[in-house]
């Protein structure tokens, strides 16, 4: 089957549909679906009294139990779909859900209007959607920094992620994703619960968006009309970041904007300490998160030019 073709579909559903209000309040989502699996193994299995290690074997079963579920629900669905375009059509409305080209850019369009109409605490409100830090203390330049700096990590590991793996693997690949990519959302945190459980969560999610990060700061550079400049810099800052590959795109959209990301920046209970992406450059502006959804929008329109290339051959 053309997995390619199957995840321009879901992209063409998502931009047109969202995934709408009503149909969420009627069955959910299937990210809140593997987020009660989650629930219930972390609830049955990590026990604040047991050793780290025996907590950490329990993280291990339990990522490979939500992983394997996903994984063979979504063969059994693609197995059974109908031969040519209907079966690539219908698994394009089965993977629609797990694609959120839209909702991105809502959710930092949301950030953009109260920046520029000067309303901090509005705009603070809608960044914090968003973000895990503590908003409350973060000025026009930080709110705008938090802002673009989700919407260039969210990028590879919502959307671009996803559909890299739905593309090699069809159904399978992008619902397997999406199910590492919520266990390490939900328990891959460096806390005391989750430190020894959520270990191999972390591990996977780090694992198997090493392609996908690159990619998307290749596909910021390519478009950012400065692509020279954007790979110098996304290749010496990338590994400056705390996470092996979020500093890959954010790099590429702070250089290709001409802007600085990541640095000091704080949380509900510790100020981390971060170093610059693309230091020397000035804070973005309200302006300059306008200009990375615009940056966002041509990469993902090149990114749905690879795959009509790929559905092609």
């Amino acid at each position: 089957m053309n997995f390619a073709a199957m995840m321009l579909v879901a992209i063409g559903l998502d931009l047109a549909f969202g995934w709408p209000g009503w149909l969420y309040a009627r069955i959910g989502h299937p990210v809140t679906w593997i987020g009660v699996l989650i629930r219930c193994l972390d609830a049955q299995w990590n026990h604040d009294s047991s050793a780290a290690a025996r907590r950490r074997l329990a993280g291990v079963a339990a990522a490979l139990v939500v992983i394997g579920v996903v994984a063979v629900l979504a063969y059994g669905l693609q197995w059974a779909l109908p031969a040519g375009w209907l079966g690539i059509i219908l698994g394009g409305v089965l993977a629609w859900p797990l694609v959120a080209v839209r909702s991105m850019y809502a959710h930092v369009a949301a950030v953009v209007a109260p920046l520029q109409a000067k309303d901090l605490d509005k705009a603070r409100l809608a960044v914090s959607m968003i973000v895990g830090r503590n908003t409350a203390v973060l000025d026009e330049a930080g709110v705008a920094r938090a802002a673009m700096e989700s919407l260039a990590e969210n990028t590879s590991d919502g959307i671009v992620a996803p559909l890299f793996w739905g593309a090699i693997l069809g159904l399978p690949g992008i619902a397997a994703y999406k199910a590492i990519n919520t266990l390490d959302s939900m328990i891959g945190h460096r806390t005391p619960r989750f430190e020894a459980f959520g270990w191999a969560s972390a591990r996977i999610d780090d694992l198997v968006n090493l392609i996908p990060a690159r990619l998307t700061g290749a596909l910021f550079a390519a478009v950012s009309g400065r692509p020279k400049t954007a790979l110098k810099v996304m290749w010496r800052d990338a590994g400056l970041h705390r996470s092996p590959n979020a500093g890959w795109p954010e790099a590429a959209m702070a250089a290709g904007l001409g802007v600085r990301l990541s640095g000091p920046r704080v949380y509900a209970d510790r100020v981390a300490e971060e170093p610059w992406v693309n230091a020397g450059a000035a804070d973005p502006t309200p302006r300059d998160l306008q200009r990375g959804l615009a940056l966002y929008a041509r990469a993902m329109f090149l990114l749905a030019c690879g795959l009509a290339g790929l559905a092609l051959i």
